[in-house]
């Protein structure tokens, strides 16, 4: 009886450890692959974001392009509004609040929201982050926002609702970001102009029906006067800046073709040290 007790217990020590090493396997695989597109003569040019890619809590490289964007535009209240933070851990707002920097984050989902108010306890009762628990839509979002926002001016808003987003960040008036990151369907490459047909009530199951493509976005961005000025390697978020602010710092021509990547959705998702945790934040010696 504990002879085969133990040989169970080998057996699946084994296979946690085999499927330890497939994941590691994976995540450096993952990591020479995007090293190597970084590399790639087309993002040579000191002007292009694809080469300042890092994560440290969004969900691919959007950590380092943001970083580099405002290194290059400046900051002005450190202000940021978030709308789609999931359980609050994986975004592109979190690393900034390490930076002094404060925000809202809204997110439909109760369970999320539950885990971020236990979590980020500190944090929210300090002022420096505001939770609002809402499905947004272009009816509600200005609404929702002006009620959070004190202030006509913000640094960022980031935005991935899977579905809506475009339409979304068209009924925002309350506040006027400098910087826009936003989820694009990348499986639509330039000139492909799609657009996902407003229903406030929709929900996307997964499928290629969701979002804009980059060439919509780049157009329908461009009207309320913001410049694209770049996209992340796995082709999931555009970078959009206030058109005020790009002179000379950034890759022209601001155009889809010039900034396009394609779907590489299989090189999202890696690890960046140690999984992350609430208490990171919470616990710090400041």
């Amino acid at each position: 009886m504990l002879d085969n007790f133990a040989r169970r217990v080998r057996a699946r020590l084994d296979e946690a450890r085999g499927a330890s090493q497939q994941e590691a396997l994976r995540q450096l695989l993952v990591q020479q692959e995007l090293d190597r597109l970084r590399a790639l003569p087309c993002h040579s040019d000191p002007r292009c974001l694809v080469r300042f890619g890092a994560k440290v809590y969004s969900q691919n490289d959007e950590d380092g392009i943001l970083a580099e964007v405002f290194r290059r535009i400046g900051t002005t209240n450190q202000r940021f509004v978030e709308i789609g933070v999931e359980a609050g851990l994986e975004n592109n707002t979190l690393a900034l609040l390490f930076q002094g920097w404060s925000g809202v984050w809204v997110e439909g989902h109760p369970p999320y929201v539950n885990q971020i108010r236990k979590g980020f306890q500190r944090t929210i009762d300090s002022g420096a982050l505001q939770v609002l628990e809402a499905y947004v839509n272009r009816e509600t979002v200005d609404a929702l926002i002006a009620g959070a926002c004190d202030v006509p001016e913000i640094d960022l808003l980031s935005l991935d609702i899977d579905g809506n987003d475009l339409h979304v960040f068209e009924a925002i008036q309350c506040v006027r970001p400098r910087v826009v990151v936003m989820e694009y369907n990348a499986k639509f490459p330039p000139p492909i102009e799609y657009g996902l047909v407003y229903d406030p009530d929709y929900l996307w199951e997964g499928d290629d029906c969701f979002g804009a493509s980059l060439t919509t976005l780049e157009a329908r961005m461009r009207a309320r006067g913001y410049r694209l000025v770049g996209c992340n390697l796995t082709g999931s978020n555009a970078f959009f800046v206030r058109h005020d602010l790009v002179a000379g710092k950034f890759l022209e021509p601001y155009t889809a073709e010039v900034h396009y990547q394609p779907a590489r959705y299989h090189l999202s998702g890696f690890r960046a040290g140690h999984p992350p945790s609430y208490s990171a934040l919470e616990l710090r010696d400041r």
